[in-house]
């Protein structure tokens, strides 16, 4: 792969694809991003090229992805909302594929998630496995990386249970807590991403992280981390889902919707597979226990006011 190649990367304003702009850059890549925030600071300058979406204007995607050898993809959505919905973020996934294909993109890096499944009764995982069925039948050379949790500086689960451990007494888990999941180091996932981009190999990638966690136990490790050991209880899903929708108005933000509830503890964000990334969620927790939790990670406030950096919302 030639140094001066040009890659795409959707959202390198956001916080996967920063991440893996930074590794491309690194190698030497020129970068351009696609991004529904042209703007937002933009954290590396004159250095990658910000271009809109232009979803709604097909020939126009198309032709801002001329000359890009690879495209990296983590567009997607959390959860419906009336901005925004997971049958959108479906369509114009696909209107990037196609138009992927039209401007002659050799390869597509796709983030997708664990266990995904048509048959899925969760819109957000059967959505994902609609778009790996596409872009596998697209044609097109690619890579479907499926990680389970992210964390890293911007991410907003640890940082909200952290949060949530440094303001309150107790924390409730849904049931009994002893789901398991496998977050991976958001950089170790770039790393994956970018050594994928240099492949020709059609293939899927489970991205999960060397240490499993229970729910319950992520709880426990992340209070004793931060010096903030809290009595950890069990709450019917049902009461847990309210108690998130009151500390949600408080903050303004979707703090967790029942399908997120639904599929952790159905166990979908764990995996069976070794692990992809090397970094450890402890080790990484420990050298950030000063600032982890320190301010609420809005995901709301990150999706309405696009003038600021990602990671300050």
């Amino acid at each position: 792969m030639a140094a001066d190649e040009l890659h795409a990367v959707t959202g390198a304003f956001g916080y996967s694809g920063k991440y893996i702009a930074a590794r491309l850059l690194a190698d030497g890549r020129r970068v351009l991003t696609l991004t529904g925030s042209p703007n937002r600071p933009n954290p590396f300058g004159d250095r990658v090229r910000a271009v809109p979406f232009y979803f709604d204007d097909p020939p126009a995607l198309a032709r801002s992805l001329r000359g890009v050898r690879v495209l990296y993809n983590t567009y997607w959505v959390r959860f419906n909302h009336r901005r925004f919905t997971h049958a959108q973020a479906v369509e114009n996934s696909r209107t990037l594929f196609r138009a992927a294909r039209e401007a002659g993109v050799e390869r597509v890096v796709h983030v997708s998630i664990t266990n995904p499944s048509a048959d899925s009764p969760l819109e957000y995982f059967r959505g994902k496995a609609l778009l790996e069925r596409d872009l596998a039948e697209s044609g097109l050379s690619h890579a479907i990386l499926r990680p389970t949790v992210l964390f890293g500086k911007e991410d907003i689960l640890v940082n909200n249970i952290a949060w949530t451990l440094r303001r309150f007494p107790v924390f409730g888990v849904f049931g009994d807590g002893a789901y398991e999941l496998q977050p991976i180091y958001v950089d170790d996932l770039a790393d994956l991403a970018v050594r994928e981009g240099c492949s020709s190999e059609n293939r899927t990638v489970d991205a999960t992280g060397p240490e499993t966690f229970t729910y319950r136990g992520l709880v426990e490790t992340i209070g004793r981390i931060i010096g903030k050991r809290r009595s950890v209880v069990s709450v019917p899903p049902w009461l847990g889902y309210a108690a998130g929708v009151v500390i949600g108005r408080l903050v303004g933000d979707v703090t967790i919707t029942r399908e997120e509830i639904r599929g952790l503890m159905a166990g979908l964000l764990r995996t069976g597979s070794p692990p992809a990334g090397t970094v450890r969620l402890t080790d990484w927790a420990t050298q950030n226990a000063g600032s982890l939790g320190r301010r609420y990670a809005s995901e709301m406030a990150r999706r309405r006011d696009r003038s600021r950096p990602y990671g300050e919302l």
